[in-house]
């Protein structure tokens, strides 16, 4: 699956897509940008790097990322859905992960959450990917892709 393909079945359905990234500082938004006419589907995206972003930005509760940490399936699940409700998009994807170089939180490198709210509902999904840190970061945009394929194209 590729970035043009996902601009094309999202312009084609009339959905509208945002994105709240973590460890991929931007690379999902910065890719789909490069699409000419993506402003006809993409209309933005968070980069909550810091926990403290993901917090007062993105509205995530202090005492969920003390439970589960940042890099969690719950945390994926809640940056997506708060991001789509601050968006006001169809869909939101949503990536935090470790890409290195050393454990976080007790998570392994390239252990990865990629996150998509539509509707009423939020799926979560987990990869460990293998890599450089740019490598993890490419893999999770590249998985990104193929999810919000098969999700538009099942649900809508």
């Amino acid at each position: 699956m590729t970035k043009e393909e996902i601009a094309k079945i999202f312009r084609e359905k009339g959905k509208t897509l945002g994105c709240a990234e973590s460890f991929t500082g931007g690379l999902f938004a910065s890719e789909i940008v490069s699409i000419p006419g993506a402003s006809h589907f993409f209309k933005g995206g968070f980069v909550t790097y810091a926990t403290e972003e993901k917090k007062r930005v993105l509205g995530i509760g202090y005492a969920d990322l003390d439970k589960y940490g940042v890099v969690s399936q719950e945390t994926a699940g809640a940056m997506a859905s708060h991001a789509k409700s601050l968006l006001g998009v169809d869909y939101c994807v949503a990536f935090t992960g470790n890409a290195g170089p050393d454990v976080m939180e007790n998570k392994p490198v390239g252990e990865v959450y990629i996150a998509v709210a539509f509707d009423r509902c939020v799926r979560v999904y987990q990869y460990n990917f293998n890599g450089t840190r740019s490598e993890i970061r490419n893999q999770a945009v590249e998985t990104a892709y193929e999810i919000l394929f098969s999700t538009i194209s099942q649900f809508n």
